[in-house]
């Protein structure tokens, strides 16, 4: 868990110029996303599984338009998944390079954003670290499922 809430940590106050606050931790049965914009990213090598970061449309439109300053809104709804999946893809970067100093060899996957509004992701039960990280921009969930290769 900490190497992503540190990755996290370095994107919100580089790229974002906002602090995060921790919220709580939960160990959850799925890695399913509660919110209606999910980012899914696969962790394979000597741990594997997903990571999901999901956040509400809302939360998602504001990271968007501070990451996309000056663009109107019909702009950055059409733009939002790559924004998105790049933040995605820094935090868990971040998250993995951590752990490439502890000796573990991982890889990911190109970040998958998805509107739950109108897809659907279905992911097997497994066990689920969940935490809560809150900003400005409003509340990120992250939840990791991932195990030993």
């Amino acid at each position: 868990m900490n190497p992503f809430l540190q990755g996290a940590v370095l994107v919100f106050r580089d790229l974002l110029q906002e602090e995060i606050i921790r919220g709580r931790t939960l160990v959850k049965k799925t890695p399913a996303p509660s919110h209606e914009i999910a980012i899914l990213l696969n962790v394979t090598g000597s741990v594997h599984g997903e990571v999901i970061y999901s956040m509400n449309a809302e939360s998602a439109y504001r990271i968007a338009e501070k990451l996309m300053p000056g663009t109107d809104r019909s702009s950055i709804e059409k733009e939002y998944r790559d924004v998105l999946g790049e933040l995605g893809n820094m935090i868990t970067g971040n998250a993995l390079n951590i752990f490439l100093n502890s000796q573990k060899d991982l890889d990911m996957s190109v970040p998958y954003v998805i509107d739950m509004r109108t897809q659907t992701l279905k992911v097997q039960d497994k066990t689920t670290l969940g935490l809560h990280l809150y900003s400005r921009l409003g509340m990120l969930e992250l939840n990791i499922a991932l195990q030993e290769s």
